[in-house]
């Protein structure tokens, strides 16, 4: 009966299918390398190979500046399931200052020679929770600058938001027209915030730093089906036995043993390294908490990203 059981489960799962709107798959993690130490080989082939194997069917991988962008890119290339943002983290944004109109101009020309492979401008935004890296105002200067970047190639925004809600649908307000909507990813905010980003028409995306807390979880069941995106911001963001939505968890993923990076061998995953493929227990904490079927809510998620992202396809 077990077995009988476990194979109808796996079936069910199988019509699942889930788009990875922030996979951070340029990670030097993925290449085996943790702070500047070389621990294992490269084994991103089968990281890309365990989020197939678990119906993600597309992945978008970030770019945090101009120079993980054009890895993206070429990524997106080797994989024809993988897509690529382009687009400077504030937290990276003094990287303008220098020449400001060249570093514009770099990302603009990356996307016009990518087309196929860039679906989204980003990762940018506002990040008050790490201002030490880039200031307020460099971070909203250059914030401003790349909606210049949506307008002129007319790709939607992927943004990151940390503490800084107001000031970034105030900017985004006041470039309403000028653009072709988006989404919030890495949601952590209040329900106010919430609101606010939901009433400019824009998505929000869903992760495991989204769900770390009670009061996350109630933000989070508010957000309307037709308004939800799903990722896992790998190699960060992973579902912790600490975080308020891990006991609604049901995929454990047994049949890849989690290792120490030190003792990693073929065919494991690395403890602590967030991988594409635990999407799927994004989208069986947010079905428990909303009291929603997974595979319709699967559905409605995957249609939401394809609408905004791949609307040709």
């Amino acid at each position: 009966m077990h077995f009988r059981s476990s194979l109808l489960r796996r079936a069910q799962q199988s019509i699942m299918k889930f788009i990875d709107i922030g996979a951070n798959l340029t990670d030097l993690m993925y290449t085996g390398e943790y702070n500047g130490s070389k621990r294992h080989d490269s084994d991103l082939k089968d990281v890309i190979n365990r989020a197939r194997d678990n119906g993600v069917v597309k992945m978008m991988v970030t770019g945090g500046n101009l120079e993980e962008s054009k890895k993206a890119i070429e990524l997106a290339k080797e994989y024809p399931d993988l897509y690529a943002t382009v687009g400077c983290h504030p937290t990276r944004c003094n990287e303008f200052i220098e020449d400001p109109e060249k570093y514009y101009q770099d990302l603009l020309q990356l996307i016009y020679d990518n087309k196929e492979q860039v679906v989204a401008i980003g990762e940018f935004g506002l990040d008050y929770d790490r201002t030490k890296f880039c200031e307020k105002d460099v971070q909203m200067k250059y914030f401003e600058k790349q909606l210049d970047l949506c307008e002129a190639t007319g790709l939607p925004l992927f943004l990151h938001c940390r503490a800084a809600a107001q000031d970034l649908v105030d900017i985004l307000v006041k470039h309403r027209s000028r653009l072709r909507g988006g989404v919030v990813h890495s949601f952590d905010g209040s329900a106010e915030d919430r609101d606010s980003i939901l009433k400019l028409g824009f998505y929000i995306g869903i992760n495991g730093c989204s769900l770390k807390t009670e009061e996350n979880l109630a933000v989070m069941k508010d957000i309307p089906n037709d308004k939800l995106m799903l990722e896992t911001d790998c190699p960060w963001c992973e579902v912790r036995p600490s975080h308020a939505g891990h006991k609604f968890i049901k995929s454990k993923f047994p049949e890849y043993p989690a290792l120490d990076k030190k003792k990693w061998k073929e065919g494991c995953v690395v403890k602590s390294r967030n991988e594409p493929h635990t999407i799927k227990q994004v989208l069986e904490i947010v079905a428990a908490v909303k009291e929603e079927d997974p595979e319709t809510l699967a559905e409605s998620c995957y249609n939401n990203t394809q609408a905004v992202f791949f609307p040709e396809s």
